[in-house]
Order: C-alpha cells, then structure tokens, then sequence
C-alpha cells in the first residue's frame, strides 16, 4: 500500500467528502412533481443519499490505500471487513444504472461482445461498464479480489469467473449447498470450514493479518444492523403504514453494501426512530391506505416510481416484500460465541437458497403480519431462482387465503423488457379483483 494513496484517502475522507456533501447542499434542486397520494416523505432520504454518494465518491480514491474487493449480496462479507477491504457491490452499481433508465445500454455492450440477452440483466451491465468503464457514479475502482456465493444464483459464480478472468485477479467462491428440505449438520460444517479456510487467501491479498477480536465485533455489528433493518420493516405492520416497499427498496442499500461497517447502523438506528416517530403520530406514507399488498422478487427498478404512484393513487400501499426481507429473515442466526457456524447457518438459509415450502410458509406469515389484502410478484427474466415457482406459490396463496394476486412479466434492471400496454392492462384487472374481493 502506498503512504501516499493512505493520505490521500484519509484527506477525501475527512474533509473531501463533507465539503463535496456541503456543495451539493448548496446548490439548487428542481423539486419533481410527486402525486398528492403520497403522505410527507422520510427525512431520512436525505441521509440515505449522502451515505451513499459518499461511497462511490470515496471509492475513486481507495486503490494504494486499501485492497479492493467487489463482491455479491449473498456473500459474507463480514470476513472481508476484517482485512479492511474496500468493498463494492456490483449488483448495487447494476441497480442504480437501472433505476437511472440506462440499463439497456450497457446491456448492448456485454451483447455486443458475445454475452447472450438470457443472462441477467445485472450482470450484462456490470459486464458492459467493465468492458467500457462507463458509469454514472464517477468512477469505479477495480477489484484487487472477488468475493461471490452461490446462495443467490449460480450466475454470479459464471460471472465473477468472466472478471477474474478478464482482470486475472483472485475470485473466492463461498459455496452454500441448496436447503432441499432442512440444512444438516454436515453442510453447516462444510460451509463454516470454507470461512476459515478462506482466512490465508485474505491475508495474503491484504498482507493484513486475521484479528478474531476485530472480527467478533465486525460480525456483532452487521447483526444489529440487519436486526435494525428488520424492526424498521417490522414497524409497517401499522396502519397506516409509516413508509412503503417502494421506500424500503432504497433504504435497503445499506444492509447489502455497507453491512458491518459503523456507517449502517448508524443510519438504521436514524431511520427506525423515523419510522417509529411516524407510527406514533399516524403518519402514513400514503395519504388513504385502503389496501394492503405484498411484493414478491426484486424491484422493476427503472418503474418504481411508476408503481409507487400507480397504486398510491388507488389507495393501495406496499407494506411488506420477500426480497428486502431477505437481509433481515436469518440473522438471528449470527451468534459471536460460534461465529463459522453461525455464519453458514445465516448465508446458507436465505430464501433463494432454500426450498418452495420454505418460502411458501414465509409468505403466509407475512401476509397474516402485515394484514396484507393482495399479491403482486414480478416475474423477472433476469432471476430465474426468484422467478421459479411463483405460479405455484401465486396458485396456494390464492386458495388458502383467498389472496388476490397478479404476475408481471418484467427485469430487474433492463427496460426493454417492459411492456407498457401488457403491464397495465394485468394491473387493472387486478386493481379491480382486489376491490371486487374487498366487498365481498
């Protein structure tokens, strides 16, 4: 690591970044036009943004003084904050180029240079910037290490092999055996000895040495931040509903990106107190929250917007979602009297790596919690793990709970994959069940 690049760092850090933060506080913002359906916005939003400004902004500047690491949602990345890694999160960057209407063209390039239009749209964007540096936040560095997981998908092992062989860099594989019916004692060792064999690999890359003390209180850390995270969520079990799934789809990025670092949980606990203070004073998100409903897979993120004020106006809010459940479902897991295996035991269950019935049973519970009066699961091309089985499960939620629901065919991150005339007519349809069911 160069001394100058430390300085460097610690300069932007410390007064580079508050003086970037305070410029663009002082320049002026043309206020978008927000449906009167919508109740106050989160304060926090505001926070929310800084945060995360401050990371891509800090990004530029981390080579020399820190190891770069880009890494996976799934993977556990609290190992990594150990050796000071400076992590960035590739499927974060796709989103934000997604819900910036862009996705498309970084698409083409990937598709240009012989990456097939089935992959998913998350990767073809990263695969499009690496291949074009383009980006909208700046600056990227590039990855000193990968760092991936197959608890997600088996893409992003395919993926991170394509950099790592672009690149010709390290790639650590953490490998989570599917739940096909419950995890056995034999895949929670398997998963807890990868963890500690990877502790060498860290160390020669970082050329820091593993400190277990550090790494306790690292681990203690991402837990509360998660546990934070979830008891903010928790709080849309009122009505009216103190924020949205449309809200929390952005409030998320901390918990994926910045887990385990002081600057998440900090954020969660401003944020939870928001929320809490909305609860108590009534304080809805939307101004008549008639209808309840539930979001299954991953954000349309470059229609948020369009959702969130399409079912506001017809008094219909979004209060729970199984995708940012997702960062919130397994940590109780995390114990730091046995740390390996706690930790195999909160990556190796997430819901995409376990089985229908789990996910099944995880619904119902949700929608008897949040008081939930409809379904809404996007079935995007780009996911294939989160996608499967919807028809099923859409199929017994339906039966059992007498739920109206609806499928859209949509992706995460690739626009032209949208069709608008197709998309609107199915949400008719089923605006119209869920007011036809309500009166019954």
């Amino acid at each position: 690591m160069s001394i100058s690049a430390r300085l460097k760092y610690s300069f932007m850090k410390d007064i580079g970044a508050p003086a970037l933060m305070s410029l663009k506080d002082l320049k002026p913002r043309r206020a978008r036009a927000v449906s009167k359906a919508f109740g106050p916005p989160l304060q926090s939003n505001k926070r929310l943004k800084e945060i995360l400004s401050r990371h891509y902004f800090l990004a530029r500047y981390a080579p020399g003084a820190k190891q770069v690491a880009w890494v996976t949602s799934g993977a556990p990345v609290e190992l990594l904050r150990t050796f000071d890694f400076y992590t960035i999160y590739p499927e974060n960057h796709s989103a934000l180029i997604g819900a910036k209407k862009q996705g498309a063209d970084y698409c083409a390039i990937a598709e240009s240079a012989g990456f097939s239009q089935d992959l998913c749209s998350y990767a073809r964007i990263d695969l499009g910037h690496l291949l074009s540096g383009k980006t909208p936040a700046g600056k990227l560095p590039k990855p000193d290490l990968l760092f991936c997981s197959n608890n997600i998908c088996q893409t992003v092992l395919y993926w991170y092999k394509a950099i790592a062989q672009e690149l010709n860099i390290p790639l650590i594989h953490f490998d989570a055996p599917f739940v096909a019916i419950e995890q056995s004692q034999h895949d929670v060792r398997y998963m807890a000895q990868q963890l500690q064999d990877m502790i060498p690999i860290l160390e020669q890359v970082s050329g820091k040495v593993f400190d277990l003390k550090q790494f306790e209180i690292i681990l203690k850390r991402s837990q509360n931040s998660s546990m934070t995270w979830g008891r903010v969520l928790e709080c849309m079990q009122s009505k009216p509903a103190p924020m949205t799934i449309f809200d929390a789809f952005g409030h998320l990025a901390p918990v994926v990106s910045l887990r385990g670092l002081p600057v998440a949980q900090d954020y969660y606990n401003i944020l939870l107190e928001e929320v809490e203070d909305r609860v108590t004073k009534g304080i809805g998100a939307i101004t008549n929250e008639r209808y309840r409903l539930i979001w299954d897979n991953i954000a349309v993120w470059y229609k948020v917007r369009f959702l969130a004020t399409f079912f506001a106006e017809r008094n219909m809010n979004f209060v729970t979602a199984t995708y940012t459940n997702a960062w919130a479902e397994t940590t109780g897991f995390l114990d730091v009297k046995d740390p390996w295996s706690s930790m195999a035991k909160t990556y190796g269950q997430i819901i995409l790596n376990n089985n229908l019935k789990h996910r099944l049973g995880l619904m119902k519970k949700m929608i008897r919690n949040f008081s939930v009066d409809g379904m809404v699961m996007h079935s995007t091309r780009s996911c294939k793990p989160y996608s499967v089985g919807q028809f099923d499960l859409r199929k017994a939620l339906s039966t059992e709970l007498n739920l109206p629901a609806v499928i859209l065919d949509a992706d995460i991150a690739d626009e032209r994959v949208w069709s608008e005339q197709q998309i609107q007519t199915r949400l008719e349809a089923f605006c119209e069940t869920l007011e036809d069911t309500s009166l019954v």
